[in-house]
């Protein structure tokens, strides 16, 4: 662990402290973002989490297994255990005959009548036999091997082997020469040491770490964490093989939509529910790469952050899961004015119990497409998007326990309070795809914009079911159609009503305003609804500093090859004559 000393900062360096770590940085050398704290200590939360889970559930195994062998040595040793009973009678009585034979038969090794009288009283001591050590088996804690595939400073690697118990050691690996030197000396400032065996400094290249080239590791590792400078398209291919089955990989991208399609394999949304189909299309390249080496994978928890997106993924082996994949991938159709989206399933999957109880699953690709050419709603242009993930984005039981571990060590992270708020709307997301804003709907309305309690009442009122989305502030997500989303804002404005004469005659929303609701919204406050339900004020969505943005790419100093002009090195050019 880190030394209680004063860390000596060189010339040149400046100290910067997160948490109980510690690091020296210099300009150029490797690349570290501060505000990517909260990245940091989610990290940390769900792996420990995750290994506390995992440790559980190989100690249940270990038990029943201990178990299983107990009641088979049971049934095993008995006939055994009599065979050698009889065995142990018949020499004793043959050492006692030959004993009587040279003593005669009143000499005092009498015949052991206590030994032979009966089988049941035979034991180690009196036949003779080694004791047999009846010492109890123990489980270990399984404890789980992280490697940090772009480490660059060392900072998270150092803070997994110091904040996660159940950690065997951590591989920080990089391919830059400047982060290895960075890495190796922030890791000997926290007290491991240069030959630490928690935590070890790698040179590789990250793409090919699969194969498990680099003298850190040769086996599979239980957790992958990629958080690259850009995006990790070039990275997942490798980082779903190279960890154990059932194990985390945990992943940081950055999209950029020009280079979508190329990156990750899907058509980008624009429309104002971006940031949550850009985690459906990280999740659907995560899933097609693993599909290709029969594995899947099961979202824990997926975080759109400022920037960037976090998921936490479990990757497991199955080759009928694998085929279900292409149930839980879709193509949408967007709206260009109303951004009503219209999923369309890759595929089908159809189950048939047979009348021996046993469950066969057929798998089929769909009809379509499901909509027009032309928007249902308004009569705008349709534009595809995807094909992205259209699965669940997280696991409930799994946030909640981090939830509550999170609740348990406020003091353990510097960003806590944001961690509980945004995991607390992550718990109760809906599995539903996509989510809206009553200002955004408004606004093809051209309406009064209703609260977001008004929104949340009609609908929970009209017996459909709401939650936040932890990707947008003042943002909603619902079972409802859009039909009938449509319909709630066409009851508002009955209420509110809309100047027509400052609508265009070609406008979209002349074409919303025309249809009539199928059925009027009721707008009285419901007690299930988002006002009522959150008395307890949270950090949901967090506030960005004013440097909250990405910081400058580390740079590495090369020599300047290029041959000056003699005037060039003057620092005034020459005068001019």
């Amino acid at each position: 662990m880190a030394s209680n000393t004063a860390i000596e900062v060189p010339d040149g360096f400046r100290l910067h402290t997160e948490n109980t770590s510690h690091i020296l940085l210099s300009a150029n050398e490797a690349f570290l973002n501060p505000i990517q704290e909260f990245n940091r200590d989610t990290s940390i939360a769900c792996i420990r989490v995750w290994s506390h889970e995992l440790n559980k559930t190989k100690e249940e195994r270990w038990t029943k297994a201990q178990q299983k062998k107990a009641t088979q040595k049971r049934a095993f040793t008995k006939p055994k255990g009599t065979l050698c009973q009889r065995w142990t009678r018949q020499w004793l009585l043959m050492r006692h005959i030959s004993d009587t034979a040279v003593t005669g038969p009143d000499s005092s090794k009498s015949k052991p009548k206590d030994v032979i009288s009966s089988e049941a009283e035979i034991t180690p001591e009196v036949s003779g036999l080694p004791e047999v050590n009846s010492k109890e088996p123990e489980y270990r804690p399984y404890k789980a091997v992280i490697l940090e595939a772009l480490s660059a400073t060392g900072l998270r690697s150092i803070r997994y082997a110091k904040e996660i118990p159940l950690v065997k050691y951590v591989i920080a690996n990089d391919l830059s020469h400047g982060a290895i030197e960075a890495m190796k000396r922030n890791i000997s400032i926290n007290g491991f040491g240069d030959d630490s065996s928690q935590v070890s400094a790698n040179r590789a290249s990250t793409q090919k770490i699969h194969l498990n080239e680099g003298d850190a590791w040769q086996k599979r590792v239980d957790v992958v964490d990629l958080d690259p400078y850009g995006t990790a398209a070039p990275f997942i291919d490798a980082a779903v093989q190279c960890v154990n089955d059932g194990d985390l990989s945990v992943l940081a991208t950055t999209n950029y939509p020009e280079k979508c399609f190329s990156n990750y394999g899907g058509v980008p949304v624009k429309a104002e529910y971006c940031h949550e189909s850009a985690l459906r299309l990280v999740l659907h390249s995560l899933s097609n790469s693993a599909s290709r080496y029969g594995r899947f994978i099961e979202p824990l928890l997926s975080l759109s952050i400022d920037f960037y997106v976090r998921l936490f993924v479990r990757v497991r082996t199955s080759p009928v899961e694998v085929k279900k994949a292409l149930s839980k991938n879709s193509t949408f159709y967007i709206c260009t004015t109303c951004q009503t989206h219209y999923e369309q399933p890759l595929g089908k999957m159809v189950t048939k119990t047979s009348a021996s109880g046993h469950t066969n699953y057929i798998f089929k690709t769909n009809t379509g497409p499901l909509v027009p050419q032309k928007c249902p709603e308004c009569e705008s242009n349709l534009h595809v998007a995807g094909p992205m993930w259209s699965g669940r984005l997280h696991d409930p039981d799994f946030v909640g326990k981090v939830l509550d571990h999170v609740e348990e060590n406020k003091t353990h992270y510097g960003t806590s309070s944001r961690m509980k708020g945004m995991l607390t709307v992550a718990k109760e997301e809906l599995e539903n795809p996509f989510y809206f804003t009553p200002s955004k709907v408004s606004s093809f309305f051209h309406c009064e914009t209703p609260s977001l309690d008004d929104v949340a009442s009609a609908l929970l009122n009209g017996g459909h079911k709401i939650s936040r989305s932890h990707a947008c502030a003042g943002s909603l997500k619902t079972d409802a159609s859009h039909r009938q989303l449509h319909d709630i804002f066409r009851s508002w404005i009955k209420l509110h009503p809309v100047k027509m004469e400052n609508i265009s005659e070609t406008s979209p929303a002349r074409r919303l305003l025309a249809k009539e609701p199928i059925v009027e919204a009721n707008f009285d406050r419901h007690p299930m609804t988002l006002g009522a339900l959150e008395t307890i004020r949270l950090v949901r969505y967090q506030e960005n500093p004013a440097n909250w943005g990405p910081g400058k790419k580390a740079s590495s100093a090369k020599p300047d090859l290029k041959r000056k002009r003699s005037y060039e090195a003057l620092d005034e050019p020459p005068a001019k004559h």
